[in-house]
């Protein structure tokens, strides 16, 4: 496993680069989600514009204008920020043995001077980019805004309403962990659930559509494949970093004090059981409550398909490791677990595989967005089943939120399918 970038940095290359380590490994693989996605979402606008789905809207935008008081300053205050806060993450790095470049962004600490020479620069660079098409008489433009120039404001709103819903669900879910220690777990490096990320984003950017004017049902229909095709990028986050989302313990594997996997019995798994007794007793409250299945891997494959201890997790889950010099990440599980996040991986990227070939053949608007429902929620309810999650007792069930959440999924692509043609559409203008 690598926590953060800095690992896997010095693993592969053997460079050593404190300031790496700011960059998690997970939300370095959901920003190339999100890059990724946002390039196949306009690639499928794009088709829609060109099949006169969606249409463009017009805006007013003046022309020849200096650079104003409030341009300048909101570019200075972004420019001291960057030069304060993340510039000074590198040099802090370079000047100091073990340096903690977590701890530092998110303290009052940083570099005033290279805030303040980035604040200068940012705002002299728009001053200049105002001063170049300045004209004597400021004149008024109508442009055409089409669905894909607004890729990019839809990606950020996406990330940031989803970031947060995800982190709120994931609190929710999780309630006696987020009660503990409220700020340490809205601000941990792991903790997120997908489906409060989707849910939450969903309604941003469906407020956004609404706002200017642009096909909600044709827009979802659009961005369908590319949430596929994210989830299943991110979750290569959640297996590089080992953030917590992996399946239940596998007894049929042992795991040595460096990391070794092999075949294990009954009585290894009972072993292993009473020599970790206050990992257990911790996390579940005894050793009979321990969820686990015994599921042995076929010969021919590597056994970490089947079972993994995620070593060196960013969540320092486990029991120590043996001659481990990776600061504070030297845990691992002390019983391998199902490793989830790897077949959700190659689950999500098959579907999305699916959900490309399927894109250009369903032609009834509302049909591919319910195509997406259904078999997200299809391969989160089945993969809930072998994962480690908090359950809720509902009428003798005990199902997860994800679960819950699934079911929804499930019901509301069926109803959209069956209901799509139906449904009335408000197209924006076209050419």
């Amino acid at each position: 496993m690598y926590p953060n970038l800095y690992y896997l940095v010095n693993d592969l290359l053997g460079v050593q680069l404190s300031a790496l380590k700011v960059v998690n490994s997970f939300g370095f693989f959901v920003a190339i989600a999100f890059l990724v996605a946002a390039f196949v979402f306009g690639v499928e606008l794009k088709r829609k514009q060109a099949a006169g789905l969606l249409g463009y809207t017009e805006e007013q935008i003046t022309v020849g204008e200096p650079a104003t008081i409030a341009e300048l300053m909101s570019n200075a205050v972004l420019g001291f920020l960057f030069g304060y806060k993340i510039l000074g993450v590198f040099y802090q790095s370079f000047r100091v043995a073990n340096f903690d470049p977590q701890e530092y962004i998110f303290s009052t600490d940083g570099n005033i001077v290279l805030g303040i020479i980035m604040a200068a620069l940012m705002a002299f660079l728009r001053w200049q980019e105002k001063n170049k098409v300045k004209t004597d008489k400021p004149v008024q433009r109508t442009l055409r805004i089409w669905p894909s120039d607004r890729v990019g404001d839809i990606t950020i709103l996406a990330a940031v309403a989803g970031f947060a819903g995800a982190k709120v669900f994931d609190n929710l879910e999780n309630w006696d962990r987020f009660i503990q220690d409220p700020i340490g777990n809205l601000f941990a490096a792991s903790g997120l659930t997908f489906y409060g990320g989707l849910l939450v984003a969903t309604a941003a950017i469906a407020y956004y559509l609404r706002k200017h004017k642009i096909s909600f049902i044709h827009t979802a229909d659009a961005i369908a494949p590319a949430l596929m095709l994210a989830y299943g990028l991110g979750r290569i986050g959640c297996q590089v970093s080992g953030d917590g989302d992996w399946g239940v313990y596998n007894s049929a594997y042992k795991v040595d004090s460096n990391g070794v996997l092999s075949a294990a019995t009954d009585a290894d798994f009972a072993t292993a059981l009473q020599a970790n007794n206050i990992y257990f007793t911790q996390h579940y409250g005894n050793a009979a409550h321990v969820p686990h299945m015994s599921w042995k891997g076929v010969s021919w494959l590597p056994d970490w398909l089947f079972a993994y201890s995620y070593p060196h997790n960013v969540n320092k889950e486990g029991v120590s490791l043996a001659n481990c010099t990776w600061d504070d990440y030297c845990t691992q599980l002390p019983v391998p677990v199902i490793p989830t996040p790897l077949y959700e991986i190659l689950m999500a990227l098959t579907l999305f595989g699916v959900l490309w070939l399927l894109r250009k053949k369903i032609k009834i608007a509302g049909r591919m967005f319910a195509a997406y429902l259904f078999v997200n929620g299809v391969e989160r309810f089945l993969i809930e089943r072998i994962r480690v999650n908090t359950t809720y007792s509902i009428g003798g069930f005990h199902p997860t939120q994800a679960q819950l959440i699934s079911s929804a999924l499930i019901i509301t692509g069926i109803v959209l399918w069956l209901y799509a043609p139906k449904l009335k559409l408000n197209q924006s203008k076209a050419s």
